[in-house]
């Protein structure tokens, strides 16, 4: 029903309020709120509102109907007639957008969590709920990043270690199952056990003097050789020598500003076994499980390949020597010495 106008062109509250459809009470709630001025009052003392009112009010229904908070639809309202009303308006949903995207993904993750521990044994479900309960939902990787930030060296080049910190920390999935849910809390424990205090892979340059040592070198050669040997990893091709190994050494070799040789190959290969730790290879393994390592190896993975390229090169190099009978001649391995 049309409700008409007095002959001042005016509505009271009651009829602007039946004509948009809302209570008298929502009507004051955002006149007292100053979204919608009166025009006037009586001589009564009563509210007026002018036609253009019902716009206003239907305007601010509709944004009030996407949840959209009163001070944004105060900022939209008051730049409605001015040219920058369309970009508060397309900012207001935008970060909506966002916001709903997180509690949509918290729900996606709740449901999961919840199919996991319903989908387990008792024996298991005291351990699960410990490992959900130390993540937020929806997760974030803060706790992933500092790990690389304790691992890596303190002297890298901020891009080198935003790159590095890219590759090394996958996003959680947004959508996940049960069993992703299960990885990424595993994950997340890894990384934040206490004894990650106790790895130090910084013992590379723990015989060059800080002068000569030059870890970005080493992390740049490194992000390299991983580039080269990416399709042999994702592949699933047997480590071999070639181009992605000479990269994955000289790497290593300018880390201390010395030559790849044989004897230095040797070396190396001794001193990353050394340097390996149980925490790192387990962060890597669930890190190859989740959905991202399905389109891009992990850098583990592709380090294990380098490694591996490296200790099958080495052995082939000791059993020449052993073949040729020069077990204690010149070019006796150091490492083994």
């Amino acid at each position: 029903m049309t409700v008409s106008t007095s002959p001042d062109g005016m509505w009271s509250i009651g009829e602007l309020a039946e004509q948009a459809g809302v209570t008298v009470k929502t009507v004051r709630f955002y006149s007292d709120r100053g979204l919608l001025p009166e025009a006037t009052r009586s001589a009564g003392g009563h509210r007026r509102y002018g036609p253009e009112a019902l716009d206003r009010l239907r305007l601010i229904r509709s944004l009030r109907t996407l949840d959209l908070p009163l001070p944004q639809v105060d900022r939209i309202l008051a730049q409605e007639d001015e040219p920058g009303a369309t970009d508060a308006l397309e900012g207001a949903v935008a970060g909506q957008l966002r916001e709903l995207g997180t509690q949509l993904s918290a729900l996606r993750w709740r449901e999961a969590a919840l199919h996991l521990l319903r989908d387990c044994t008792p024996e298991e479900r005291a351990d699960r709920l410990r490992l959900i309960g130390a993540v937020t939902i929806p997760p974030n990787t803060d706790a992933l990043a500092r790990f690389w930030r304790h691992v890596l060296p303190a002297r890298l080049p901020a891009r080198l270690l935003s790159t590095l910190l890219e590759a090394a920390v996958p996003q959680p999935p947004a959508d996940p199952t049960p069993s992703e849910v299960l990885t990424f809390v595993r994950l997340h424990a890894v990384a934040t056990d206490p004894r990650v205090r106790d790895i130090d892979i910084r013992r590379l340059a723990a015989r060059t003097p800080a002068e000569a040592c030059r870890p970005a070198v080493l992390y740049e050669g490194l992000a390299e050789a991983c580039a080269l040997a990416s399709a042999d990893v994702r592949a699933q091709r047997p480590p071999h020598a070639g181009e992605a190994l000479d990269c994955f050494v000289t790497a290593h070799a300018g880390l201390h500003n010395t030559r790849d040789t044989p004897d230095f190959r040797r070396r190396l290969s001794t001193q990353l076994a050394q340097l390996a730790h149980p925490l790192i290879d387990r962060y890597w393994q669930l890190a190859g499980d989740l959905p991202s390592a399905s389109s891009q190896p992990t850098i583990g993975a592709m380090d294990d390949w380098l490694r591996a390229a490296l200790d099958a090169e080495v052995a082939q190099m000791d059993e020449s020597d052993v073949r040729a009978g020069r077990d204690h001649g010149e070019g006796r391995p150091l490492a083994r010495a």
